[in-house]
């Protein structure tokens, strides 16, 4: 990459729909930035906790302690102050984060270098992230749409792609497929980068953290 990080940046996975893959994206982008070199560690702010269902899993598959990744959780205005600590730590946190809920994203966001927001690219899928988009523009964080299950019918997102741009916030180069193999993953305390490290998905996972990575490389510290 050429760059060395010097102080550890937050990435925070909100949305404001639910299902739109943020726990998918939050385990695959700590698992490629790992084998990008950086130390990790994951917070899930979610009370539902399936990132956390997914490091147990990943510990009783692989051991207490080799996991790879750091793991924490928080609640409400306790997010910020988890996230600041683990980055004081760690290259990077990745921070997930539950839907429809203002009250408990918001701190997460606020203490974000770099928001990634997953979108898919449905009509619902735009007007929620618009929601989203707002409230990370009144914490000031910078935002990044992720587009994420792209069907394999490219006219279709080809329709979609002018009210995703219309909304006003950088969308990511790197896109993520319809592919099940994301999901099936993920119910093995894996990724699609280990179960299937040659395929399309594993491609497409490692092209979006190499992105966000040089994103976040030229934001300025905001702590």
């Amino acid at each position: 990459m050429g760059h060395t990080l010097m102080v550890g940046k937050i990435v925070t996975v909100a949305q404001q729909k639910g299902g739109s893959g943020k726990t998918t994206i939050a385990a695959h982008l700590a698992i490629a930035l790992v084998r990008l070199g950086k130390s990790v560690a994951i917070l899930d702010v979610d009370p539902q906790g399936s990132l956390g269902e997914w490091f147990e899993a990943r510990e009783r598959r692989v051991g207490e302690g080799r996991t790879g990744i750091g793991f924490r959780t928080a609640s409400g205005w306790g997010a910020r102050r988890e996230a600041s600590r683990l980055a004081r730590e760690h290259d990077v946190v990745v921070v997930d984060t539950p839907p429809k809920s203002d009250l408990e994203s918001r701190p997460a966001i606020e203490a974000a270098d770099l928001v990634a927001v997953p979108i898919q690219p449905t009509p619902v899928d735009v007007w929620a992230s618009a929601a989203t988009l707002t409230i990370a523009a009144k914490e000031r964080s910078p935002a990044l749409l992720i587009l994420n299950r792209v069907p394999a019918r490219a006219s279709l997102t080809d329709e979609i792609m002018v009210d995703i741009y219309a909304l006003g916030a950088v969308v990511a180069e790197a896109r993520l497929g319809n592919r099940v193999a994301f999901a099936a993953s993920m119910g093995k305390g894996s990724t699609v980068l280990e179960t299937a490290p040659t395929s399309k998905g594993a491609l497409e996972a490692e092209a979006l953290a190499r992105e966000i990575l040089e994103a976040v490389l030229e934001i300025p510290d905001r702590r």
